[in-house]
C-alpha cells in the first residue's frame, strides 16, 4: 500500500538535506597537482601541475634539516625522487601523506654503512596536540605545514604522484 504521508515526509526530509548541504563551509581549495617540490632551504613546498607552480606553502622540517637522511633518529629530511605511497586521514598530525623514503637508493647507501635508514616519512600537518611555536624545525624528518594548508594538499595530491626534495 502507498502511503501520501511517506511521499511527503520523504520529499521534506530530501528537501531538508539539500538546503542543509548548500548551507555547509565550503571544502578546502582542490589544486590540479601531478608533481610535489620542495626546497629545504628555502622551506617551500609546491605544488606544481604541468611543470608549472601552481601553489606554494612555508614548510618547517626536521630538527637536524640540514643534509640528505642517512639513519633512523638522524633528524634529516631526505633528499631525492620519491613519490607519495599512501594517505592517512587519521593522522596524529591532521592529515599525513606518506613519502616512499626509503627507496632503493637510500637502503643500498644505509646498508653500507651499517645503519638502518629509518622511514615514515610524511608531508603533514601540526600535532593533534599543543606544539611550541618557536621551533621551525621540529618533526623527525618529515615536512609539515599549517592545518588549512595540509587539508589543501591532501585533497590535492592523489597516491602515486612525485615527491622531489632538494636542498
Amino acid at each position: 500500500m502507498h502511503s501520501p504521508y511517506l511521499n511527503r515526509r520523504s520529499l521534506l526530509l530530501g528537501a531538508s538535506a539539500a538546503g542543509l548541504s548548500a548551507c555547509a563551509p565550503p571544502g578546502p581549495t582542490r589544486f590540479a597537482t601531478d608533481h610535489v617540490f620542495i626546497l629545504k632551504e628555502q622551506r617551500r613546498l609546491f605544488l606544481i601541475n604541468q611543470r608549472l607552480p601552481v601553489v606554494e606553502y612555508r614548510i618547517d622540517l626536521g630538527f637536524e634539516p640540514l643534509g640528505h637522511k642517512v639513519t633512523e633518529g638522524d633528524g634529516r629530511t631526505p633528499e631525492g625522487l620519491y613519490w607519495v605511497d599512501r594517505k592517512n586521514p587519521r593522522s596524529s598530525f591532521h592529515l599525513s601523506l606518506g613519502i616512499n623514503y626509503p627507496n632503493a637508493q637510500d637502503i643500498a647507501k644505509a646498508r653500507a654503512l651499517g645503519v638502518d635508514p629509518g622511514g615514515d616519512i610524511f608531508i603533514h600537518g601540526q600535532p593533534n596536540g599543543a606544539r611550541d611555536e618557536s621551533d621551525p624545525d621540529w618533526t623527525a624528518g618529515c615536512i609539515a605545514v599549517k592545518n588549512p594548508e595540509m587539508e589543501q594538499i591532501f585533497v590535492s595530491v592523489p597516491v602515486g604522484t612525485p615527491v622531489t626534495i632538494r636542498p
